[in-house]
């Protein structure tokens, strides 16, 4: 890759910071090592390190979309400081070429005295912007504000709302080459967010880098083209970003796995000792063997694994070509390791795009059914001997526009009937796929779903 395609290039950077227990260890730090260096004495350090970033290396091409992932603490926010420059690295430099606009904090940048009118000169100006060129572009920006007459009241007086939106609109209007946001936008309500969106992506067509960083695996996966993950600082992943919003589901995953053993552990340590012996509690996945880890495409606590996921027609046959209207049907087959109950089979679908359509499983007839005190089977009373294997079909009409579709197919262990208490057993990505094609002669609408509409005068 040429340096001229690469508009931020990060390599090997590392952040540092010193922490003390006490203020004093802080002024002894500042004056006795170079007390001691002068006396020829061994050097002490007066703090504890710690590390938000270690050698952390990527680059964002021109025109591309980028997402970072991880838990908060995990150093995105440090990490967009750096390529910013409003904090410099430790190891390690960031290269940025163009002009930068970013939304870290909320408010950031904006003088809470001055009016939005004035942030909107002062915010241009900073961007480089002549005061010329920020008149012609004033109407635009309120436009898209759409913030009415309190643009001209201070931003002290300004919902979290309305600081985004006005935000935005600056940095988004001055149409920087390289545009950086740190979970801002979440705090917009949808409209405004499904505007930033277009905008985000119209400017990313145009050939403006972005830097995106957001909890919401689906927005990451649907806006950007690669990611990074980190963890504790640590760069753990780095690629497509359908193969890294995986990994960090996995790691969410196993992360929330160790948290429920080591509860496990504590309240069996607290029978004991109220007992006075040495019970064993047992749990669903007392039994549960560990999963491979080859499988990249799957995750989970195992106990329970899915064998095969297949996609049927009306007639039980096996096919990957569908019509709106016809019956599609997902043969989702099981074994366990474990005798249990409470489980869910489930399947989510996506379009190629990565937009999530529809999630459904076994539990949500069980709670429709339980809310309707309906005597009808629930799944999740069903008791599973060990070694048995069983299957679920899942069915609906297929009422999906033009595309190709993939199936994530999903066990797990519910404790609580609502969703609540979840614990992954078996997580499959790209379990299966199907296409949906169009017979325009005979009937046709446009877009993601049918909604069988009907027109009547």
């Amino acid at each position: 890759m040429s340096s001229e395609e690469v508009a931020v290039h990060v390599e090997s950077v590392s952040k540092r910071y010193e922490m003390y227990e006490t203020p004093r260890d802080r002024m002894k730090q500042f004056v006795l090592p170079r007390l001691r260096r002068a006396l020829g004495m061994f050097e002490r350090e007066y703090f504890k390190e710690f590390w938000a970033l270690r050698d952390v290396s990527f680059d964002v091409k021109r025109g591309e979309s980028v997402g970072i992932l991880g838990r908060n603490g995990s150093g995105k926010s440090t990490l967009l400081q750096i390529v910013t420059g409003t904090l410099a690295p430790t190891l390690g430099r960031a290269v940025v070429k163009g002009r930068v606009a970013a939304l870290l904090e909320l408010g950031s940048g904006f003088n809470p005295e001055f009016t939005g009118r004035e942030n909107v000169y002062l915010n241009a100006a900073l961007l480089g912007f002549s005061r010329e060129e920020i008149d012609r572009k004033f109407d635009t920006i309120a436009a898209f504000a759409d913030i009415g007459n309190h643009l001209d009241q201070p931003v002290k007086t300004y919902s979290s709302g309305m600081l985004v939106r006005l935000a935005f609109a600056v940095q988004v209007q001055v149409e920087p080459d390289i545009l950086i946001v740190d979970e801002a936008l979440a705090v917009g309500d949808a409209l405004f967010q499904k505007r930033c969106f277009q905008r985000i992506e119209k400017l990313v067509s145009d050939g403006m880098s972005l830097l995106f960083v957001s909890h919401d695996q689906e927005s990451i996966r649907t806006l950007t083209n690669r990611c990074l993950l980190l963890s504790n600082g640590s760069q753990r992943d780095w690629g497509p970003s359908s193969n890294v919003v995986l990994h960090y589901r996995r790691l969410l995953h196993d992360e929330e796995a160790a948290y429920f053993s080591s509860l496990t552990e504590m309240l069996k340590s607290e029978a004991a000792a109220d007992a006075g012996e040495e019970p064993v509690v047992e749990t669903p996945l007392a039994a549960a063997t560990a999963m491979s880890g080859s499988d990249r495409l799957a995750f989970g606590d195992g106990g329970v694994h899915i064998v095969s996921v297949t996609i049927r027609n009306a007639d039980d046959e096996t096919t990957s070509v569908f019509y709106p209207g016809d019956r599609l049907r997902i043969k989702v087959v099981c074994e366990s390791q474990i005798s249990t109950r409470k489980l869910s089979v489930g399947v989510r679908i996506r379009n190629k795009e990565g937009v999530k359509l529809y999630s459904w499983g076994t539990l949500n007839q069980d709670m429709q059914r339980m809310a309707e005190s309906s005597s009808a089977e629930k799944f999740w009373d069903r008791t599973i001997s060990k070694g048995e294997r069983f299957e679920v079909v899942l069915e609906c009409d297929c009422n999906l526009g033009v595309n190709l579709y993939e199936v994530q197919a999903s066990v797990s262990y519910e404790d609580t009937p609502d969703y609540l208490a979840q614990r992954m057993l078996h997580w499959v990505d790209e379990a299966a796929f199907f296409q949906v094609l169009m017979k325009n002669d005979e009937y046709f609408f446009g877009g993601a779903l049918d909604l069988r509409m009907k027109a009547h005068w």
